[in-house]
């Protein structure tokens, strides 16, 4: 066989940088003479994770488009035209581009159509990216994790899975109450007990900072226990809210700053409430977690958009983030983590509308487009 240059391009946040990173294990495990390029940037998370993964990284300098006449336009030409340079010398001679999104995905995209080198694109939100909307327009193949995404051509493949959480995928398969239980013990939690975990991600949600410990001691008397990750630097205020609970429920609600072992605390978790980002709403869904959907209340209201399949499907509840309160909190989620019937039918929905082998579908794409007789069929499309 033929061994195989394949450029992915992405970076800057968890969003892309996690299914590039899945990916790339996938045709890493299918072709292991593959030769894989990564461009991305010097200040996204790709900076690191990339190398960690012992893949080869270029960076290209970061180019957002200038909105006002300033000295970031005048020298726009300028970097733009490096950036061009830095991306058609990696993509040169490659078989195929893979662009996840991000500012270094649209200069990829350029480099690749000048070159003939084919496109395809993973888009990870319900509402699309500009680079990848202009990607699309030249793509051989464009893969979605949300079905209905309004990009031309596209195909549902799903969001490839990071190896942590695909991991978890097949050990939950196999035995999902011993997994749960060593997921608690792991994260120091009572096996014993429902856990809901709240989290707004590394960089916390003030919201569910605020409002989660105000019905503290009722989740705790319908038999739960509190995995409350804050964020970085938003600790100190939920454990002052902690402070002031009665000691029996303080023995229950448990608040970290961050988690490096967040498989573990998915593996224990019976509920999630937080953000519904690309990644999280995949996550959980392949994993059958019902989660408290509360979409962050910027930008194009994309987050409400991500969760639309999973809510429709029985296996979650949306509220806005100003409806988050403590009546609704004991109106919702007080009595759905005290019925265990109804925790695990939405965890059942759940998982009905998560994809699990997302990185084999979107990998099945890219070899297809870079001409390789062994990519796989049946994948694409459909549901497992």
């Amino acid at each position: 066989m033929v061994s195989r240059h394949l450029v992915l391009a992405g970076g800057g946040s968890a969003g892309h940088v996690n299914p590039l990173l899945a990916t790339a294990a996938e045709l890493q495990e299918r072709l292991p003479d593959v030769h894989l390029s990564v461009l991305g940037t010097a200040e996204g998370l790709e900076a690191d994770l990339v190398p960690a993964a012992g893949l080869e990284l270029t960076v290209i300098e970061k180019v957002p488009m200038p909105r006002r006449p300033n000295g970031d336009a005048l020298r726009f030409p300028g970097r733009w035209r490096r950036a061009l340079a830095t991306a058609r010398a990696v993509v040169d001679g490659a078989d195929a581009v893979v662009g996840f999104g991000g500012y270094v995905a649209t200069p990829a995209y350029l480099a690749a159509r000048r070159l003939g080198v084919p496109i395809v694109i993973h888009e990870q939100n319900a509402l699309p990216g500009l680079a990848n909307r202009l990607g699309a327009r030249w793509a051989r193949a464009v893969g979605v994790t949300f079905a209905g995404t309004p990009l031309a051509g596209a195909q549902w493949v799903g969001l490839p899975l990071r190896p942590q959480i695909a991991a978890l995928v097949a050990e939950r398969e196999q035995d999902a109450a011993a997994r749960a239980r060593a997921g608690a013990l792991a994260c120091g939690l009572d096996p014993d007990r429902r856990t809901v975990l709240v989290t707004g991600g590394s960089l916390g949600a003030l919201r569910l900072n605020t409002q989660v410990p105000t019905v503290a001691a009722e989740l705790i008397a319908a038999g739960a226990q509190v995995l409350h990750v804050s964020g970085n630097g938003k600790a100190d205020q939920v454990r002052r809210a902690r402070e002031a609970m009665p000691d029996h429920v303080q023995d229950h609600y448990h608040v970290r700053e961050y988690l490096s072992e967040m498989h573990e605390a998915l593996a224990c978790a019976d509920l999630m409430i937080g953000r519904s980002g690309a990644g999280t709403v995949s996550e959980l869904a392949a994993l059958g977690i019902p989660a408290v959907y509360v979409p962050l209340p910027v930008g194009n209201g994309e987050q409400r958009r991500n969760a639309t399949g999973v809510i429709e499907a029985g296996g979650g509840l949306l509220v806005a983030d100003g409806d988050l309160t403590t009546p609704w909190l004991r109106d919702h989620v007080v009595p759905l983590i005290a019925d265990p019937e109804r925790l695990r039918a939405m965890g059942t929905a759940a998982a009905q509308a998560g994809v699990r082998d997302g990185a084999a579908r979107l990998a099945d794409l890219i070899l297809a487009a870079a001409g390789d007789s062994t990519a796989g069929e049946g994948h694409v499309g459909e549901r497992r």
